[in-house]
């Protein structure tokens, strides 16, 4: 049996855990009386720790949320999987969160034990993070914040608008999800004005005081809210749109390009592509290696004639 503080440490560990357990099973689990387990809890109680009991054949103990954090317990795969994390959390894009996960990180890798310090170094040592886009779109944590709070909720979301264009607007919105995508955080919810799905990039965000009315939820756009966003994400958030007709099969050219691809036969498709720089489609549809034509719009043309010209240029010498 073990000794009574290493006990009342597993027992903690137990309780931490999103469920209630019965006295028996503890004490199985413990290799103890249920008095003795009883007992162990009474031990918590006085340490400061609310452990919660409910009697009768579903009864059991619970710990709640009480005026302390609890020790962490944690296993070896634990301990690492967190010192990582936090690690990627101090590169986040909300800010003030990551000198917040720099400290806990350093709080975490001072008690590490000295086998773990050398596996989550290890992993640190052998991969290299590419640096982040020059262009600022950190946010303000207090916007995640009003978000995450409507839609739990429930509450209409109304805010200030700046879209990829500069085109300022006063939105009211039931808010479905939060989302990070690459690198950016987006709202999806279901726009009351224009009674439609909207995605919008939370760090063009400004929430108003007070909110809307409260809402009933509606079912993810078209039932599949990641199918939704590969389209409103690929899509809805640049600035331009491009259509060529490319001769090749559907599939190959779905296969190499993020796009809408659409068979026209089976040796010829129709792309639609989204971008902020024409420059950028001409060369993603010259590495396609597949002849094309340019549908729309002239700014794309004129792209590809540049970029022919160039080619050209560097082919003769």
């Amino acid at each position: 049996m073990l000794p009574t503080h290493a006990r009342l440490l597993r027992l903690l560990s137990l309780l931490q855990t999103p469920r209630e357990w019965a006295g028996p099973e503890l004490a199985a689990r413990l290799d103890v009386t249920p008095r003795t387990i009883r007992r162990d809890v009474d031990r918590l109680r006085e340490l400061g720790y609310p452990v919660d009991a409910t009697q009768g054949v579903h009864g059991g103990y619970r710990l709640r949320a009480g005026t302390k954090v609890p020790p962490l317990l944690l296993d070896d795969d634990e301990a690492v999987a967190i010192a990582v994390g936090l690690r990627l959390a101090a590169r986040s894009r909300i800010t003030g969160i990551d000198d917040a996960a720099e400290l806990a990180r350093a709080k975490l890798d001072g008690v590490l034990p000295s086998r773990l310090r050398q596996r989550v170094a290890a992993l640190h040592t052998a991969v290299t993070a590419m640096p982040e886009p020059t262009t600022d779109n950190t946010m303000d944590p207090s916007v995640l914040d009003a978000v995450s709070t409507s839609i739990r909720v429930r509450e209409t979301l109304r805010f200030d608008y700046v879209d990829h264009h500069g085109t300022p607007s006063r939105r009211s919105v039931e808010p479905h999800q939060a989302v990070l995508w690459d690198r950016r955080w987006y709202l999806v919810g279901f726009d009351v004005d224009r009674d439609d799905w909207r995605t919008f990039r939370l760090d063009r965000v400004r929430p108003l005081v007070p909110g809307g009315p409260r809402f009933t939820p509606r079912e993810a756009p078209g039932g599949d809210l990641v199918a939704y966003l590969r389209n409103a994400l690929g899509f809805d958030m640049w600035p331009y749109r491009c259509r060529v007709r490319v001769a090749a099969p559907a599939a190959d050219v779905a296969a190499l390009v993020s796009g809408i691809v659409t068979p026209i036969d089976a040796t010829t498709c129709e792309l639609e592509l989204a971008t902020d720089s024409y420059d950028l489609a001409a060369m993603t549809l010259a590495w396609l290696g597949a002849d094309f034509t340019v549908e729309a719009p002239p700014g794309l043309r004129r792209a590809v004639d540049a970029l022919a010209n160039r080619l050209r240029r560097a082919a003769e010498g």
